[in-house]
């Protein structure tokens, strides 16, 4: 029967592989919303904020004598870049996109609030501290979106009504 580092162990391997998928998500996108140059740049920002997290989660396995899942982590991959491709072909991609990550934001706060409580029970309070970070990362990155979301759909929409260009740039 698992134990709570063994549980907290199989946990960070799934963030990781998670983080993975953020990653190659976000930077399908960044391809494609050239347009939209403020939500462009956050992107960019937090490809490299996601990278640190995934890096973060390394060492927390490797701390307690663990590595990342190979076959997770590709997993992880795939699924971002299967999500990112869904909206390709939609006019609506910056919103869909925008809505989307909002939502994955939410998913990953979730995901570290459940992994801090599992670091604590297991007695690994540094590894606490460190997923606190990645934590207080997500929430401000989910409430970046919250406060643009609104924008950029009225940007859309703008764009859309008077015939210019309103998709993210294919």
């Amino acid at each position: 029967m698992p134990n709570a580092k063994d549980n907290l162990i199989a946990w960070l391997r799934d963030a990781h592989a998670m983080e993975s998928q953020a990653v190659e998500m976000l930077e399908r996108q960044v391809d494609r919303i050239k347009n939209y140059p403020e939500m462009l740049a956050k992107a960019q920002e937090h490809i490299d904020v996601s990278n640190r997290q995934a890096e973060r989660l390394s060492q927390c396995l490797q701390s307690l004598g663990s590595s990342t899942s190979s076959i997770k982590t590709g997993v992880g991959m795939l699924i971002g870049n299967a999500q990112s491709l869904s909206g390709v072909f939609a006019d609506d991609e910056i919103v869909k996109a925008g809505i989307f990550n909002y939502a994955f934001e939410h998913f990953e706060i979730a995901n570290y609030r459940a992994l801090i409580a599992a670091a604590n029970r297991a007695g690994e309070t540094e590894i606490a501290r460190t997923l606190q970070q990645s934590l207080d990362e997500e929430i401000e990155m989910a409430s970046w979106l919250e406060q643009r979301l609104p924008q950029v759909t009225e940007t859309f929409l703008t764009r859309q009504e008077a015939g210019t260009t309103a998709e993210a740039k294919r």
